[in-house]
């Protein structure tokens, strides 16, 4: 079984997690943590009064009626352009991947994005200093719909093609123009990949006009590929056969010594990040009724699952505090306060989980059933859903409140999974303990028939 795993299952699945494609995804949206934690918070909190009595109040009395105004503002520098800074983030390390500078390549893949948005024509009113009121068409107004996570899945695929047109016409050497000696050196870079840069955008906006022209009936990319793809896969990845899929596949690959969310995060980051964000945009409109919001948003298993990281090793630490303290005195000390913290690799690679049959069950099992419970606690309405996104290393429980903006719900889940995944380890510490005593007397055995 092992050989057979070696040979092709895990040469496989290290070959997938290093795809450049789905690393550039990956990084890129990973690289936006700063901006989408502090438009999270700034939602967080405006939206507290929900979840903390009074709080509206004691705002208004500190800032005055207008205090949502900040809030408002870091939420539309943030995610109300969540598109715009993936296709910019994407084509970078896209490029970077390629030997590539990726600055020029960028650039070119956001011009590239941006010819395929469709522009609004608006009727405005301005009243005039004399009273009076004039009215006019505004042309050139783009939908935030196209900037913000909505789009998210077009920005993608732009920005990968874009910047693959843009990466290999860089390479032809005779559409590079170089310039005198005596040019500065980033004017001459800015020349040589001059022309690579304009065929790129030209190609994108005579596909996209072709496209309009005779295959979506004028509809634009973005509105096409929506209907198209992105909303049967969102819904999809919104249901509880993908999570437990996207659970099993997760821990099955640690198993095998492979990183398994940086394997699936090329696919998984965007799906959920795009989830996350609609309804971090359905809390910033007030939206009250729970079932409008997705189930797999954001940090979903951050909060609910990762329990001390991949296979909710929390519990098992807890477990051997439990019923073997003495015995497993150094795994606890290695494994116990970086597990508050969501790492977890002393665990797995110390005990060890990685390659060992007799953990497999729990390892597997644990995140599977924590997944089943998390999902339809919160499809049925029992625990407010994810409103914000998380650090990674947020410790469980706190993180289960803070994900659901400050719901005490959210936090009654987390802890409530805590517990399940120490009951589930439980009896597999007191099998390795038994184990361990066996061994101990068979050896204590051997040694005195020897002597």
């Amino acid at each position: 079984m092992m050989s057979f795993v070696d040979r092709y299952i895990m040469p496989a699945a290290a070959k997938f997690g290093n795809q450049r494609h789905l690393l550039a995804i990956r990084d890129a949206l990973i690289g936006m943590i700063a901006i989408t934690m502090v438009g999270s918070f700034a939602v967080l909190f405006n939206n507290l009064g929900g979840a903390i009595k009074g709080y509206d109040k004691i705002m208004e009395a500190l800032f005055g009626v207008n205090w949502k105004t900040l809030g408002g503002d870091i939420w539309w520098g943030t995610f109300a352009f969540m598109t715009v800074f993936a296709v910019v983030g994407i084509a970078y390390k896209l490029a970077r991947s390629y030997g590539d500078e990726g600055f020029e390549a960028m650039l070119v893949a956001l011009a590239s994005y941006f010819v395929l948005v469709p522009q609004s024509l608006n009727t405005v009113t301005v009243t005039l200093e004399n009273g009076k009121t004039a009215t006019g068409s505004v042309w050139g107004l783009v939908n935030s719909t196209y900037t913000n996570s909505t789009a998210l899945f077009t920005g993608i695929i732009v920005a990968i093609i874009a910047t693959e047109i843009f990466v290999r016409l860089s390479r032809i050497k005779q559409l590079a123009i170089k310039l005198p000696d005596g040019v500065p050196p980033a004017v001459s870079k800015a020349f040589a990949k001059l022309l690579p840069g304009m065929l790129t955008i030209f190609v994108i906006a005579i596909v996209g006009l072709l496209f309009r022209l005779y295959l979506s009936d004028g509809v634009y990319f973005n509105d096409w590929l929506s209907s198209v793809l992105v909303k049967p896969l969102t819904n999809a990845a919104d249901s509880l056969p993908f999570a437990i899929g996207i659970a099993f596949f997760i821990h099955f690959f640690w198993m095998l010594g492979l990183h398994g969310p940086n394997i699936l995060g090329g696919i998984t980051t965007p799906l959920f990040t795009a989830l996350g964000n609609e309804n971090i945009d359905l809390a910033a409109k007030g939206v009250t009724k729970w079932s409008e919001y997705n189930v797999m948003a954001g940090q979903f298993f951050d909060a609910f699952v990762f329990l001390g990281g991949s296979g909710a090793t929390l519990g098992l630490i807890i477990s051997m505090i439990l019923i073997n303290r003495k015995r497993n005195k150094q795994m606890i000390g290695l494994g116990g306060a970086p597990g508050l913290f969501q790492i977890n690799e002393p665990v797995l690679f110390g005990l060890p989980i990685v390659l060992n049959p007799m953990w497999l069950i729990p390892f597997i099992g644990t995140p599977i059933i924590l997944t089943v419970i998390s999902y339809l606690a919160i499809s049925l309405g029992m625990v407010h859903p994810v409103t914000t996104n998380i650090p990674w290393v947020t410790p469980p429980i706190l993180g289960g409140w803070l994900i659901t903006g400050g719901h005490w719900t959210g936090a009654a889940l987390a802890a409530f999974n805590l517990v399940i995944s120490v009951v589930i380890y439980l009896p597999f510490v007191a099998l390795q303990r038994r184990m361990e005593s066996k061994k101990m007397r068979e050896a204590a055995n051997n040694q005195s028939a020897a002597m």
